[in-house]
């Protein structure tokens, strides 16, 4: 059995279970639900089935999600996904996934979203040239503020953050039953099944929608209550989340017609438009960058536990180790993490589009490396049967087998698509740049190991 990667004794308790389940919800509910509605509708064709694609998209969450849950029980760690690599196949692999998550997966989210507050808050004050990327950097930087000063702080910003969110999709959902579009009345259901290649297409875009509820794992080790909360948190975020994209899609569906829908660009905005007039449409920008607030938050809250874990494993990063325990949170992997963000935002300023870089820069490694987490839990119950399991995958293996396959299948898809795109160079230079640095780093370590026998 591998030994921990970073020493949970460090770290209080003392997240409560409302603000962890607003962290997830927070983290999930970001731009997509406000852009990949009109996709799914569009390529799949039909009313019935497209909503069919959205339950399958829930499902295969929920299948990752359960997993998720038993390696969050059997292993809590600030680490999350770094501390399971690591027990699974050691410090080498998850140290490539750290250095990934701190280079690419993490701060590229940040980033990304970072962007998608910057156009809309743009919208409302424009601040030049750039003034996008000028946004980004503002709010990276205040909301790393937030969370230097204090777990208590960021959690009970992140809670707020995410009811306002849920309040504006649920006035989607409102406006959606409410409006008497011209074209509700033309829905045909379960007209014409997708082709199996429509199915495919469509569950790419459902699938990055539902992403970020494996950010659960990174709070396993501060959650008030103990395993069984951690289960009732994982779960309840998933069937809140399932819920709210379901009616969201049925309302557009229903306001703006399956035509309507596909055809629209800024669905959510047309439809509060019909409902409640252009005051409405103009308001659905503050959610969206409301959105993405909340998401940034969440995001660099447990972005920083994997710089943490790092820094816990490796004696010649021990100051990312450092926790500080009056504000519960690690200081230096949280500035870290800031800079590394910015710097990102500073390099999308050269695309076209800076959310679409950041896009194709990290989907292709995210999910490669969610498929080794799945792999993580197969191996790990072969090979450590010892350690207690508060709760179990039902219908193991087939479920873990499911999400596996459904992440390779995501790799495989994300990355044609930035090779389409020519932008998997950039990922793969800094996958390259981590193995080098793992060289030098094992090198440092031997060093330190044989210093003390020197003197």
């Amino acid at each position: 059995m591998k030994p921990d990667s970073a020493a949970p004794a460090k770290i209080l308790r003392l997240l409560q279970p409302l603000s962890a389940v607003a962290l997830i919800v927070g983290i999930v509910i970001g731009a997509g639900i406000f852009k990949t509605p009109s996709l799914v509708a569009g390529i799949s064709g039909d009313a019935g089935w497209a909503l069919v694609l959205w339950l399958v998209g829930a499902l295969i969450s929920i299948a990752g999600a359960l997993c998720y849950a038993e390696l969050c029980t059997a292993y809590p760690n600030a680490g999350g996904d770094y501390h399971f690599l690591h027990r699974a196949f050691g410090r080498n692999i998850s140290f490539i996934y750290g250095w990934s998550r701190a280079t690419i997966i993490n701060t590229g989210s940040i980033a990304l979203l970072a962007f998608v507050f910057g156009d809309y808050m743009s919208t409302l004050v424009n601040l030049g040239t750039y003034s996008s990327a000028v946004w980004a950097l503002l709010i990276v930087l205040v909301l790393t503020l937030v969370n230097l000063a204090g777990i208590h702080a960021s959690s009970s910003m992140q809670t707020w953050l995410t009811l306002t969110e849920i309040v504006g999709l649920l006035a989607v959902v409102a406006a959606g039953f409410w409006v008497d579009a011209p074209a509700s009345g033309a829905i045909q259901w379960f007209a014409q099944a997708p082709a199996p290649a429509q199915w495919g297409l469509c569950l790419v875009f459902v699938l990055l929608t539902f992403g970020g509820w494996n950010e659960a794992a990174y709070i396993s080790a501060e959650l008030k209550g103990g395993p069984r909360t951690m289960v009732r948190v994982i779960l309840a975020s998933m069937l809140i989340l399932t819920a709210i994209y379901l009616l969201v899609n049925t309302a557009l569906l229903l306001g703006l017609g399956l035509s309507g829908l596909s055809q629209s660009k800024t669905a959510a905005g047309d439809l509060l438009g019909l409902a409640f007039g252009p005051w409405a449409q103009k308001a659905l920008g503050l959610f969206v960058a409301i959105a993405a607030l909340t998401s940034i938050n969440a995001t660099m809250f447990v972005g920083a536990r994997t710089n943490f874990a790092v820094g816990s494993d490796w004696k010649a990063l021990r100051k990312l180790g450092q926790w500080q325990l009056d504000i519960g949170s690690p200081k230096q992997a949280l500035t870290l993490q800031a800079l590394i963000s910015m710097g990102l935002i500073a390099l999308g300023t050269q695309e076209a589009d800076g959310f679409s870089a950041m896009v194709e820069f990290t989907a292709p490694v995210f999910w490669g490396f969610l498929f080794l987490v799945g792999l993580a839990l197969l191996w790990l119950r072969q090979t450590d049967p010892s350690t207690t399991r508060p709760f179990k995958v039902p219908l193991y293996p087939v479920l873990p087998l499911i999400f596996c396959a459904a992440c390779a299948w995501l790799t495989y898809s994300s990355v044609t698509y930035a090779i389409s795109q020519k932008a998997i160079h950039v990922s793969m230079w800094l996958i390259a740049s981590g193995i080098l640095a793992l060289l030098i780093l094992r090198s440092r370590e031997k060093a330190l190991d044989q210093l003390p026998h020197q003197i």
